[in-house]
Formats: structure tokens, C-alpha cells, sequence
């Protein structure tokens, strides 16, 4: 594996850390047995993945040694890299299905219930949300979004049911304010702006992996939407608005409230409630809500009477009856595992993007419906999988799959990606307990400004952000000097590495237990050279040669990744 090479912070570094950083990931992989009751679906899964390897011709990658596993599984299940103490604990366990009962611990031992669904509520609210909290006009409240799915997460809420109740949430968006209701921040900002046109697009991407906002103006010139089809979804969401609350006495907006409303159409008529939508060739035409889904049609009615139908509420019980549903959740979970997911992108399917693996995708969204959309049972199913196991190792066997060069994923090595901002934050957090003091509102005020600085708001139809979390001179710098890795790397009375220091009986001990915080494994024989190398340079100053090892740790291109 390639990591590269980190500049040090100090002359004083320079000797030893250059030498460091000839580092190799691969170490000698373990041979473990089969688990003896493996899953039908796990076994699916297998076998799906296994005949696409021998149609391509490809020889997977060794299994994942133990430690670099409880790594990765670590960080993909609950968001942080694992303790020491973790770490040591898994290595001990000497059971056959020694990772089945990993996962089953980090997704149902109550000790990781709360980081499980801190981790699995910040993803989600990225995606439904986004990280951005800086327009002063947004109605959203992060606290509130993040209040609604780390309570969903928590008591392992069916998919099924999660998505029903953002799409027809209604209520106050601020924790609370009367009739608060977090999911109403999905569609707080998204339901006013042109018609509720970003609402229908979200929709529709996020959980029918239907890309439409381009179709509000022209036939999509790929997949099956039209321009019909389109404003016929956003009808579903005309009888809804955001309402701003003001603080008392102010024009200050407090929080948004979503409401249903009867809806009078755009000629006026709530009982035959249409809308208008003009084509490219200047004709217009009218729309009414209609849900198609192959050859599958459903109309609700035209009356924009909530008490007659309730159209959001009838969008969602047809949603939820689409293959697509089942097909974009589990093609989403797979690419948060494995790196890609069966299409690319992971919300655009259809014949136009077809599947790498269409049996796989199609059987494995199959089982998860059957399994009442049970998320936790789906990642236990993709993390026992045979390419969750395997190593990092691109080589002469395996070289046709690498999807960075435009190859199709063959999912014969586990493909390397850098840590999100959020995993990184906790891992650092979890790894030296660099975090502030004070309540979980004020640490998490910390953890958001931490995370804002490297947000990028894009004024798109999406409304679409990105992060320069990408080995940019931001990232760069907050992780050579930036107050988070200044605690980290601390040395007085009661830091990280003061208890690594003096639970530890020689300097060797102590820099063992950095590389495996950090990294997962212990340091080469080349690295420990130089560690001895630099304690020689600074007097047989343990502190200081703890301090510039672990600073080069967490700079390294082999922390931040996920491996």
C-alpha cells in the first residue's frame, strides 16, 4: 500500500521520521476458519461475489489480518477507530466466529449503543440536511435532526419506517418548542423553495436513487423520467409548508414549523387541485399527483383537500412498495462498507447505470425487505461477507479491479478510502480523549465547529455541499498544528501521552501501544529503529520522542484511512 511520506514539525524529527514512514500495512494475514453457522444471505453474498471474480478472472486479496480488521470494522460500524484495550480484548478472543461476535457487540451491546447511533445519525443527517449551518434564513435545526435519528438508530428503528416518517413529518423543527418533531427538518427548507421542486428531487434521489431534477424541464435523456412524470411527484407535495416562527417581539426566525395545508391548485379549484408546467416548446400542462414505478401507476385522486387524502402520507405508502426503495437503501449500505456500491453513481439507478452485480443487488434488497428492513441485520450480513474480510492489497492477481481508474468493482480487495471528517474527529477524541470538557451540547457545538471549517456550501439545484476533508491545505494544516492535535499531542499531567508513559515499563512498551491506537499494528522494526534513533537525539527524553511519534502518526496517510 502506498502512504506517504509526512513532513515533520520539528528539525529535530527529521532523521528519525524519514525513516518511519517506510511503512508496510501488509502483515501476516490469520487463517481463519469458516464461522460454523454462516447466514443464507451471508453465503448469498459469497457466492454472488465469488462467481464474479471467476468471470473476470481475478484472485481476491488475502483476508484482512485481525487487528487491521477491528480496525476498519470498527470505524464503519460505530464512526471511531477502537482503544487499545479494544483492541487487545478482540485479539484474545480465540472463538471461530470471533468477527460475527465483534459486530454483534459494537451493534447491540449497550456500551456502543449511543457512538452507534451518534455515528449512523451523522451520516444520515448529512445526507438528508447537510453539515451547513451557516444561512441565517434556514428553518433547519441540526439539533433537532440529529435528536430524531439518534433516537431512530438507538432503538434500531425498520428502515421502512424511518424514511414513512420524514416524508410525512409535520410538526416544529427545534427541540423544545411545542409539537416538535425532528423529522420535520427532512423537508423544513425543501418544501417553499420553487414550488417545492428541491423536495421532490431529494425525495426521490435519496430513497428511490432516482436522479429527476433535471426533468422539471425536459425529458431526462437516459433513464425513464419525463418532464410529466416529474411535476406529476411533486404534486405529492403541494398541500405542504413551512411556517417560520418569530422570537417574541422580533423579526428573528426561532424555528420552522411543517404543516399540512389544503391546496387550491394553481387554477384555483382545491376539488380538482392541478398544477401547471410548461414544456420546452412553450405549451402548457397540467399535473396531478401520480406515482409510476415501471409499469406500475398510481393515481391518489385530484382533490387538494388534506381531509379528502392526505397526498405526502399516500406518497409514502406507495414508496414503500417499490422495488427501488429496497434496491437504493441496500446499494447505499454496501458502498458505506465496501467503498463503491453496485452503481455509480450510488442514487442514480435504472437501465441507463446498470448494476456490477444485478442478482447480488436485486437478492440481497429482497432479503432486507424480508427482514423488516432491520439495518442492523443488514450490516451484520455485509460485514460477515467474504469482501469484507479481505485486505487492502492491490497486486498482479487483483490488478484489473481498481474502480479509481474507471475499472468496474469486482470487490476482490477492500478498497482503501480516507476516514470522513466525523471519524476522524472521533477517532482522535476516543484514541487520546482530546475532546473539551463541559455538557454533550456544549462538546458538540466543539465537534460542528471543528467540522465547519471544511464545508463548502455550492448553490445548485440540490443545494449541495461537499467538504475540502480531501488532503486539501485546510485539512493539512489543521492536522499539523490544529488545536485538536495540539491536545492530542500534549504532554503534561494526565494527557494521553502522559498515561501511556507511565503505564508503560520501557520506552519500547509505550511506543508499542501508539501504533496500535493509531494504526492498528505494531511498529516495524525499521520504525522502531528510528523511535530509538530520536530518544538517543533528544537525551533519553521519553516524553519528547512519544510526542514527535505520535504526532507523525496521526499525520500519516495510514491513520486517516480506512484500510
Amino acid at each position: 500500500m502506498d502512504f506517504r511520506i509526512v513532513m515533520p514539525r520539528t528539525p529535530l524529527s527529521l532523521v528519525a521520521l524519514f525513516a518511519i514512514w517506510v511503512v508496510s500495512l501488509v502483515s501476516p494475514h490469520s487463517a481463519l476458519s469458516q464461522p460454523p453457522r454462516q447466514h443464507p444471505v451471508v453465503a448469498m453474498i459469497d457466492e454472488k461475489i465469488e462467481q464474479g471474480w471467476t468471470d473476470f478472472e481475478v484472485r481476491p486479496a488475502a483476508e484482512a489480518d485481525d487487528l487491521t480488521w477491528c480496525r476498519r470494522v470498527f470505524l464503519d460500524v460505530i464512526g471511531r477507530i477502537p482503544t487499545v484495550d479494544e483492541l487487545k480484548e478482540f485479539a484474545s478472543d480465540r472463538s471461530a466466529d470471533k468477527r460475527a461476535i465483534l459486530v454483534d457487540r459494537l451493534l447491540n451491546d449497550d456500551r456502543y449503543t449511543e457512538e452507534y447511533a451518534g455515528h449512523w445519525a451523522t451520516i444520515w443527517s448529512n445526507l438528508l440536511i447537510g453539515r451547513g449551518d451557516n444561512d441565517r434564513r434556514s428553518m433547519v435545526n441540526h439539533d433537532g435532526m440529529q435528536k430524531y435519528l439518534r433516537d431512530s438508530f438507538a432503538s434500531n428503528k425498520p428502515y421502512d419506517v424511518m424514511v414513512r416518517e420524514l416524508v410525512t413529518a409535520t410538526g416544529s423543527c427545534k427541540p423544545g418548542t411545542p409539537g416538535f418533531n425532528g423529522a420535520a427538518n427532512f423537508l423544513i427548507n425543501k418544501v417553499n423553495e420553487e414550488n417545492a421542486v428541491l423536495a421532490t428531487s431529494s425525495t426521490s434521489r435519496i430513497f428511490l436513487g432516482q436522479q429527476v431534477q433535471c426533468t422539471q424541464c425536459h425529458n431526462h435523456p437516459f433513464n425513464q423520467w419525463k418532464q410529466q412524470r416529474f411535476w406529476e411527484f411533486n404534486s405529492f407535495f403541494r398541500q405542504t409548508r413551512a411556517l417560520r416562527r418569530f422570537v417574541d417581539g422580533t423579526n428573528d426566525v426561532d424555528y420552522g414549523e411543517l404543516v399540512d395545508q389544503d391546496f387550491a391548485g394553481e387554477a384555483g379549484d382545491a376539488e380538482n387541485a392541478m398544477i401547471f408546467y410548461e414544456l420546452r416548446n412553450g405549451l402548457t400542462k397540467a399535473a396531478y399527483p401520480k406515482f409510476t414505478d415501471g409499469e406500475r401507476e398510481v393515481e391518489i385522486g385530484n382533490s387538494g383537500f388534506v381531509s379528502d387524502v392526505n397526498r405526502r402520507q399516500e406518497l409514502a405508502k406507495v414508496m414503500l412498495e417499490s422495488d427501488d426503495f429496497d434496491r437504493m437503501i441496500v446499494n447505499r449500505m454496501w458502498s458505506l462498507f465496501l467503498g463503491y456500491g453496485f452503481t455509480k453513481p450510488i442514487d442514480d439507478l435504472g437501465p441507463h447505470n446498470p448494476s456490477t452485480h444485478p442478482e447480488l443487488h436485486s437478492e440481497l434488497a429482497k432479503a432486507f425487505r424480508e427482514s423488516s428492513y432491520d439495518l442492523k441485520q443488514l450490516i451484520a450480513w455485509v460485514t460477515a461477507s467474504k469482501p469484507y474480510q479481505l485486505s487492502a492489497v492491490l497486486s498482479g492477481s487483483n490488478k484489473s479491479d481498481d474502480p479509481t481508474i474507471g475499472e468496474t468493482p469486482k470487490f476482490s480487495r477492500f478498497y482503501l478510502r480516507q476516514m470522513s471528517a466525523e471519524q476522524l474527529y472521533q477517532s482522535m477524541i476516543a484514541a487520546t480523549g482530546a475532546s473539551g470538557s463541559g455538557s454533550y451540547e456544549e462538546q458538540e457545538q466543539q465537534r460542528r465547529r471543528w467540522l465547519q471549517q471544511f464545508v463548502v456550501a455550492f448553490g445548485t439545484d440540490e443545494g449541495d455541499e461537499a467538504t475540502t476533508f480531501n488532503g486539501s491545505i485546510p485539512q493539512a494544516l489543521m492536522l499539523f498544528n490544529g488545536e485538536l492535535t495540539q491536545k492530542a499531542t500534549a504532554t503534561g499531567q494526565g494527557t494521553f501521552l502522559d498515561k501511556v508513559a507511565s503505564t508503560s515499563r520501557k520506552p519500547n512498551d509505550a511506543l508499542q501501544q501508539l501504533f496500535l491506537v493509531g494504526l492498528a499494528r505494531k511498529p516495524t522494526r525499521a520504525e522502531t529503529t528510528a523511535a530509538t534513533a530520536l530518544y538517543r537525539a533528544t537525551g533519553g527524553d521519553q516524553s519528547m520522542m512519544l510526542q514527535d511519534m505520535w504526532w507523525a502518526i496521526i499525520n500519516s496517510n495510514e491513520f486517516i484511512f480506512q484500510h
